[in-house]
Parts: C-alpha cells; structure tokens; sequence
C-alpha cells in the first residue's frame, strides 16, 4: 500500500531518505530551506550541495512551503539539524494534521536539545510541543548510515525505534528494502543518547587521527591500537550516559545504534564529525572562534554541520547533572571552548586510563 509521506530538510540524509522512500512508489514531499535547493530537485532531479553524485526520482517534489509539504500527509520525518529543529517543530502547530494528530512522526536527526531546565532527549522535548496525540507515540530512526552510502545502495542498518511498537513497525515497513534492513526497538531513550553521544566521540576521534598521521606525533605515541582503545572508551562512556539517562535495553549500546554507529561515524571518509576533528589540529579550524559559544553561533562558517559540537556542550552539562565520569566527551569540550590543546587532551585522556 503506497502512502504520502513529507521530509523536513533537504541535507544529505533528508535527501537521502526521501530518495529511498520515493523510488519505493510513495508520494513523497520534502521541505528546503533554500529555494535554489529546492528548483534544483524539481528540474535537476540532484542535490549537489548536500548529496553531490546522486540522481533523485523524478517523482520526489521539493517545496520551500513548510505547511505545504506536511499538510495532510500520513508520515512525517524531521530531518533539521537539531540547533533548528524545535523551532521548525513550532511551525508545525498550525498544520490541520498535526494539530489533530493524523500524521505519524518519526525523527532522524542526532543530537540534544536545549530547554529552559537544560538539555534534553529530542523525543521528549517535541513532545512537550506536540498535541496529546503524540505523547509516546513518536519513532527515533538511527544507526550506521552515512548518506553518500545510502543513496547508492549500500546495505546499510537501521534502528527504528519508539514506545508505541505499532508505530515503530509503521515506520520500519516505510524504510525497509532489499537493501535497506530496518529493525524495531523500544529502546528510545538508549538510541538517541548514542546517536547524539557518538558524535562527540567522532570529534575526538578524528583529532587523534589527524596527529596520528600527520608530524604532530612527535613521540610516535599514537597508532590503530590507540583509536581501538578511544573508540572502546567511548562506547563505555555513550553506555554510561544511557543508562543514566534512562536506557531500558544494555543491548542497544552492543547493536547497530550503539557500536555500529559508533564505529562508522569514527572511521569513515564521509563523516563530518571526524572531519571536523582532523580540521581542528590540520587546519586549526578553532582560530576564528572566542569559545564554544562563539563557535555554535557561527557555525555556518564552519561550511558544514558537525553535531557533535553542540552535543560536546550539552553532554558536559549532563554529566555534572548526574555526576558521571565522561573524560572524553569533557575533554573534547574543553578543546572546542579553547582550554587545552588537542594534544593536552589526548596525554590527559591515556594517563587517567593507567
């Protein structure tokens, strides 16, 4: 059965998802903040300044119309970069569906967001804003995905995952295919701190990788046994933040959403988050900013989203709320607010471990 489905926000990964659902035969819509994005799908049928290479269906539409692209629709999925998102969820408000509760939600972005009693779980918090309808009923979709991959057909896992299981399976059926597996959690609030936490990880990662490789490295310290060893670390401290947060399964943190995102989003060429570690210490990318702050506030000359920067922020603040030992989620941020170095950091980071 084919069904009408909207994509909130035209990146790599919105484009992507769309792309998948639309060839499946489903009436799809996707919202672009930029009109030049936008007239580029409907005539072009590419993306290129998000999914460069990649032929879209011509059957996907793209509108700059927000109320237009969700009004009346059987699925949503947000896929605004998480400094946007409840803003763009307010707009929403107004939309007849919405407000009665007729189309169902899924959420595809990674991060935390920022509330007036701190950060919080994405789920939680457009539940906040959300009608009634929507309490418990919202889907989180995530794991190893990087879009460039996705969109050429790479198998590739996901997790989709939510407390109303009816609403998880919907979701997961809309996705799937041949080469695409979807598979449902309950798990929702272990999913999403992995998914948000990994990208801080990510950072750290690719900073060690980029001393690793480059002449930084003077005492030939650091090799692939060393990422092995961040990499481990970093799952404990994604694991420990979960459980703190509410997990309900261990296991999430040993499936696709936990180690397997984790892993991809360290290793591979197309991660942003990495990327955005190695141009820390290659191209002191940090220089520009005052702090942190200054930093997210000005992120679009960065000229790419890394999440995990806003995630570095939200996370040190939820380890002093429950008084966890995060040394490298709070390293990291303490590089991104220009405390210590890069290499500082690393030193610290392997001499707690003795």
């Amino acid at each position: 059965m084919l069904s009408t489905v909207a994509v909130l926000g035209a990146g790599a990964w919105g484009t992507t998802v769309a792309k998948v659902i639309a060839e499946k035969g489903h009436e799809v819509s996707i919202w672009c903040h930029e009109k030049e994005t936008a007239d580029e799908i409907n005539r072009q049928h590419t993306n290129n300044r998000f999914l460069p290479g990649i032929t879209l269906p011509e059957t996907l539409k793209a509108l700059t119309s927000m109320n237009e692209t969700v009004s009346d629709r059987e699925f949503l999925i947000l896929a605004v970069p998480s400094l946007f998102l409840l803003n763009t969820v307010k707009q929403l408000l107004t939309v007849y569906s919405i407000r009665e509760g007729h189309t169902a939600i899924a959420v595809i972005t990674k991060g935390f967001l920022e509330t007036s009693s701190g950060p919080a779980l994405i789920l939680d918090t457009l539940e906040d804003y959300l009608p009634g309808f929507y309490r418990k009923s919202l889907v989180y979709i995530t794991g190893p995905s990087h879009a460039e991959e996705v969109a050429r057909g790479k198998i590739t896992g996901l997790i989709s995952a939510s407390q109303n299981p009816k609403n998880a399976i919907r979701f997961r059926y809309l996705l799937k295919s041949r080469r695409l597996l979807v598979f449902a959690s309950l798990d929702v609030r272990g999913v999403q701190v992995a998914a948000a936490t990994k990208n801080v990880i990510a950072i750290a990662f690719g900073i060690m990788d980029a001393i690793k490789t480059g002449s930084y490295d003077k005492e030939e310290m650091f090799g692939d046994n060393t990422e092995s060893l961040l990499l481990a670390a970093g799952l404990n401290e994604i694991l420990i933040l979960g459980t703190a947060m509410g997990s309900t399964h261990r296991e999430t943190f040993s499936s696709i959403s936990g180690v397997g995102d984790l892993d991809v989003t360290c290793r591979s060429i197309f991660g942003r988050n990495r990327r955005f570690g190695r141009e820390i210490v290659e191209k002191n990318i940090l220089e520009p900013f005052k702090d942190l702050d200054d930093l997210l506030s000005r992120i679009g000359e960065v000229g790419y989203l890394p999440e995990g920067a806003a995630a570095a922020k939200y996370i040190k603040i939820l380890a002093e709320k429950f008084k966890l030992k995060m040394p490298i989620s709070t390293g990291l941020y303490q590089i991104l607010n220009k405390e210590i170095k890069p290499l500082e950091f690393l030193q610290s980071f392997l001499k707690n471990l003795e």
